[in-house]
């Protein structure tokens, strides 16, 4: 039998329930499971495992620059954030609605670990996301346009989800201390996304401008 159940399992291209099935039947046999129940249990399993590898596959694809979530932000750096708007965020109706998100402020202020972060999400939540800077972007498009396929990479670009454009790296010389206060607010409504959503560096609806005592590291 267990010959049998590994060569269905390698047919079906389920490797981590020919892993599991053996623990689930005994554990089957323990709790005395109907066969309805050992058979969901099988194939939770095999689902699990088949979302959690393609959320890694999408998000390897994806290029994000490092990886964040959105846990590990620090609301006591950035306290006039508020955790309500980025829990919200964080739910991704923003895609489901094709709507643009923008995060507005200097350097220091978390846009690019909460964009980060929000992409992670939607890759294990099952979206296509790719990643990069504006600098990137305009190449990437310039390219096409002189390889005359402009056309073909916009209804490429059409097809993923979400895309994050975050800010270009910029060279600082010699910068000079600033002091402003800084604030966190949802803007009154939302801009509606063209028919290929994307997101300016983050999520759904946020606005923030916020600056720094001390230079920009």
């Amino acid at each position: 039998m267990a010959a049998e159940i590994a060569y269905l399992a390698r047919a079906l291209k389920a490797p981590s329930l020919a892993a599991a099935v053996e623990r689930l039947a005994e554990r089957a046999r323990a709790e005395d499971w109907s066969h309805e129940e050992f058979l969901a249990a099988c194939l939770q399993r095999e689902v699990a495992a088949r979302e959690s590898h393609g959320g890694e596959g999408r998000i390897r694809t994806a290029r994000f620059p490092s990886r964040k979530s959105l846990e590990e932000f620090d609301f006591d750096h950035q306290r006039s954030l508020k955790r309500d708007t980025i829990t919200h965020l964080g739910t991704l109706d923003f895609i489901a609605g094709k709507e643009n998100v923008v995060f507005l402020g200097p350097p220091g202020t978390g846009k690019t670990h909460l964009s980060i972060g929000l992409g992670i999400r939607a890759c294990q939540a099952g979206h296509r996301v790719s990643f990069a800077t504006a600098a990137g972007w305009v190449a990437r498009l310039a390219e096409a346009s002189h390889a005359g396929r402009l056309q073909q990479e916009l209804v490429k670009l059409g097809r993923i989800p979400l895309l994050i454009i975050a800010r270009s790296a910029t060279s600082r010389s010699k910068p000079k201390p600033r002091t402003c206060s800084s604030s966190w607010s949802p803007p009154a409504t939302r801009e509606p996304a063209s028919s290929s959503p994307a997101t300016n560096p983050s999520a759904a609806g946020a606005r923030s401008s916020a600056t720094t005592s001390s230079p920009p590291p």
